[in-house]
């Protein structure tokens, strides 16, 4: 058993929630040093020792610079919680530089540090004097890192490896459904969609490309399509959000909704689901890998994916749904006309027959991919514990 530090960018992010409890499944004893954005799950408290480090948010630069120098003064006041860990986890970079500059404050040369990169943020794609500023800040801090963790191999074979040449040492954990000990049970069959066809976007809704593309799918298909929306809206990102939904009756918004309990209500309610990510296109979006490819294809519903980006490879190649060839909603709506409601059956049956571990995380693999700095693996852990 390890003792783990988790420095998170938000303590109620489910995601930041699912990976803590993975590593506490496996037997490791976790504590945290953690921001909090307070855009979604705002009251969830930590069952975990947590050093809260101060709130911020999104897409407000100036003051989560501040907040990082305040939060480093925060982390050093409670670094007794840090006291016999062994490996630091910092989830984001704003997280490694806390991280990597407390290692050195306290002599902890002992410690295995690792960068956990789920997104690359517009700031260090830029190609101005503020991109290469972030960009060498970033190498300087991999330098000291013991493992670099993506959620897509995108992140390695188009940005750390050849912007940043990164050759260290590095492990690929996808954003694959974490659902435990006690996975929730799967539909056997997955019948033909019935009239309207209902297209979902599910998760963190931020894209406003992505939502212009449902919206003008509405208005061409009218009462032949329902677009269903659940998750957390991040306004700064879609501030048309409201407008938009109030224009189309055909759009639904349900709300957020709770993980993982919620998810097969609004799959199954689903025939297919846009996957794509095009809010930072040409660079982020076309490298990541979304969790919704995942939870959709568990439940089975098919996802629909754009061509040329690291999703929709892997929804061609995995078999995981559809794929179009442009970002815009023609392309879309075209794919709608074409697909029979025969083929839609098929593609989801097909996901449903496959193994769950193909979409959800097992203890097995996570152990696995964490062996460079926590060795031993799933059942070495459980003995432990």
């Amino acid at each position: 058993m390890a003792r783990i530090a988790a420095f998170a960018f938000d303590i109620s992010e489910a995601a930041q929630i699912r990976r803590i409890h993975s590593l506490q499944a496996l037997g490791h004893d976790v504590a945290s040093l953690s921001f909090r954005r307070e855009n979604m799950n705002a009251g969830f408290q930590p069952d975990w020792p947590d050093v809260p480090l101060g709130v911020t948010r999104n897409e407000s630069f100036l003051r989560r610079f501040v907040q990082l120098g305040l939060g480093l003064v925060r982390a050093w006041r409670g670094r007794e919680g840090l006291e016999g860990s062994d490996v630091w986890i910092a989830r984001n970079f704003d997280l490694l530089v806390i991280a990597a500059i407390l290692r050195r404050l306290m002599g902890r040369r002992d410690v295995q540090l690792v960068y956990e990169c789920l997104d690359i943020h517009g700031l260090f794609t830029r190609a101005d004097m503020v991109g290469r500023a972030m960009r060498w800040a970033e190498r300087r801090a991999l330098a000291g890192t013991d493992l670099l963790i993506v959620s897509s191999p995108g992140f390695l074979t188009q940005y750390f490896e050849p912007i940043q040449g990164y050759r260290g040492a590095s492990t690929l954990i996808e954003n694959k459904l974490w659902l435990g000990t006690q996975p929730i049970s799967r539909p056997k069959q997955r019948g033909a969609p019935s009239e309207p066809l209902v297209l979902g976007w599910v998760g963190s809704l931020r894209c406003a490309v992505s939502l212009e593309i449902l919206a003008g799918v509405a208005r061409s298909l009218g009462d032949a399509v329902q677009i269903s929306l659940n998750g957390n809206v991040h306004r700064h990102a879609v501030p048309e959000f409201d407008r938009i939904l109030s224009d189309h009756p055909n759009i639904h918004y349900a709300g957020p909704y709770q993980y993982p309990d919620d998810l097969a209500a609004i799959y199954g309610a689903c025939d297919l689901v846009w996957a794509q990510d095009l809010w930072q296109q040409g660079a982020n979006s076309d490298w990541l890998l979304p969790n919704r490819i995942y939870e959709a294809s568990y439940f089975g519903c098919p996802s629909i994916a754009v061509s040329g980006s690291q999703t929709g490879l892997k929804v061609r190649e995995d078999g995981l749904g559809f794929v179009v060839d442009a970002p815009d909603a023609p392309s879309l709506i075209a794919l709608l006309k074409r697909l029979t409601r025969d083929e839609i059956g098929a593609a989801g049956q097909r996901l449903l027959d496959r193994p769950e571990g193909d979409f959800r995380l097992t203890q097995e693999a996570l152990a696995k991919a964490l062996e460079p700095v926590l060795g031993g693996g799933v059942h070495d852990a459980q003995r432990a514990a």
